[in-house]
């Protein structure tokens, strides 16, 4: 299976803009600029777009891990928060609540960590990952 976006820009790095679109469509020509990435202007960022992909990414493979454990969750919610600094990505902290019936918070954690080692996402980035999973 391969996937592919595409991303066009115009003009120099702090002045010019640009946009991605992804195969889907999920994203189609969706703006981007050096404000959006290094400030909090409205707009989005390969950042963001890893922060996505990396806690649904996550999400997916623990429902795996949690079947292969005899659990089926009932929800799943993680938040990836990216951080960059000095011009690379250094770190992605991943927040994860769940509700599960019949799980203990060990074999829960134990889960949690195990999806946060073999998801690809995790597998591709080159960066400390953190984890702070709590079952609701």
């Amino acid at each position: 299976m391969k996937k592919h976006a595409t991303a066009v820009w115009n003009g120099t790095g702090k002045e010019g803009s640009g946009y991605l679109s992804t195969e889907s469509g999920s994203l189609s020509k969706s703006k981007y600029t050096w404000a959006t990435r290094f400030t909090d202007a409205k707009g989005t960022n390969p950042e963001e777009l890893i922060a996505a992909a990396h806690s649904g990414c996550f999400s997916m493979k623990l429902s795996f891990v949690l079947g292969n454990a005899g659990f089926t969750p009932e929800s799943i919610e993680t938040k990836s928060t990216v951080t960059i600094e000095n011009g690379a990505i250094e770190s992605s902290e991943l927040e994860l609540k769940a509700k599960i019936t019949g799980i203990t918070n060990e074999q829960f954690q134990q889960c949690a960590e195990e999806a946060k080692n073999q998801c690809p996402v995790s597998k591709a980035l080159n960066v400390k990952i953190s984890l702070k999973a709590e079952l609701i």
